[in-house]
């Protein structure tokens, strides 16, 4: 039996994907790799990032197809997205970059009881980030 490698793509709903894709180009290096405009020519129906090596996909919300609603920094997602470093070093300068950008620290980076170094910060959207390397041996 073939085991086909599994991906999970997170799918974030946005109020503002456009300027969503612009804070996480300069938070988190994302680079835009599509982009599918709405027939009302505003709205993104699809887009497709990458940071690192890992895709993140999004679309404004669709109320009138059934769509979730989006968080906002009043009611934050309740589900967050986690991104996996490879140093400390990298995990303190995406936490210190998110909050320049305009994210809002909800725990500094420190060193974690699980053995790596650990932040989380919601972004000006609402989305829950955190952000996790290992500690070296």
């Amino acid at each position: 039996m073939t085991v086909t490698p599994l991906a999970i793509i997170p799918y974030l709903t946005q109020r503002d994907a456009k300027a969503a894709i612009a804070f996480y180009a300069t938070a988190f290096g994302a680079e835009e790799v599509s982009r599918q405009v709405a027939q009302d020519g505003q709205r993104l129906m699809h887009t497709e990032l990458r940071i690192g090596g890992a895709t993140l996909m999004m679309a404004d919300a669709f109320p009138e197809w059934g769509g979730p609603p989006a968080p906002s920094p009043a009611q934050p997602s309740p589900v967050a997205v986690t991104v996996a470093l490879g140093t400390p070093e990298e995990v303190d300068a995406m936490h210190d970059s998110a909050v320049a950008a305009g994210a809002t620290s909800g725990m500094a980076p420190h060193d974690a009881f699980w053995g790596a170094r650990f932040a989380t910060v919601t972004d000006p959207f609402g989305h829950r980030w955190m952000i996790n390397g290992p500690m070296p041996a």
